[in-house]
């Protein structure tokens, strides 16, 4: 009888063991991109704001895009529905730019919500994992260097062919937002994945 029960145990922790490596192993197939996390997630990306000519802060028409920025999204819509942001994210402070951070700072203090900087420039990869693993079920704002939206927007399961012109972010443009809104299985909703021309200050263009 103990034999049989020792046995028994035996079978229950290999089977185990084997349910374990069959699904975490290096041979288990990946989940499909906008399934891990992004249920029911809205992502909203934006360009920081107009900068100086040198230096690493935002030009005074770039101060005055921040400081639009709380009344533009209090009055921002998806679906009908009023935007309220549970998490912001700015690209990290570096040598040359605070410009992320500072561009958001005046809807960060209105919102009372802290700002995520842990990921640099390059880091989009780790940003994107952060939002898919904790970011269910919420809305989130990222504010980031033009040259990486592309890439991020990727890396999120978004299409840049259909959301950039080109695939790439403009260099001089400062005026969009790129609303990516998932579905409860974590796919994207075509009718609510777009760009959106902000025309927030005089002269903000399509």
């Amino acid at each position: 009888m103990i034999m049989n029960r020792r046995q028994a145990l035996t079978g229950w922790l290999l089977a185990a063991l084997w349910l374990v490596s069959a699904t975490s192993g290096s041979g288990a197939a990946p989940l499909p991109i906008g399934t891990n996390g992004l249920r029911d997630a809205t992502v909203l990306i934006i360009r920081h704001a107009e900068k100086t000519a040198s230096g690493d802060k935002l030009s005074p028409q770039g101060e005055q895009r921040a400081a639009a920025y709380p009344a533009y999204f209090q009055k921002y819509q998806i679906g009908g529905r009023p935007v309220r942001f549970d998490r912001l994210f700015a690209t990290a402070n570096s040598k040359g730019s605070q410009r992320p951070f500072l561009t958001i700072a005046p809807l960060g203090k209105a919102l009372n919500l802290p700002i995520d900087q842990r990921f640099a420039n390059k880091q989009f990869p780790d940003l994107a994992r952060e939002v898919k693993e904790h970011c269910s079920g919420q809305t989130v704002l990222i504010s980031w260097h033009h040259g990486k939206i592309a890439a991020l927007i990727a890396a999120l399961g978004g299409e840049p062919a259909k959301l950039l012109p080109g695939g790439e972010w403009p260099a001089e443009q400062f005026a969009w937002v790129i609303q990516l809104r998932f579905d409860h299985e974590g796919h994207l909703v075509a009718g609510e994945t777009r760009r959106v021309a902000e025309k927030l200050l005089p002269g903000d263009t399509d």
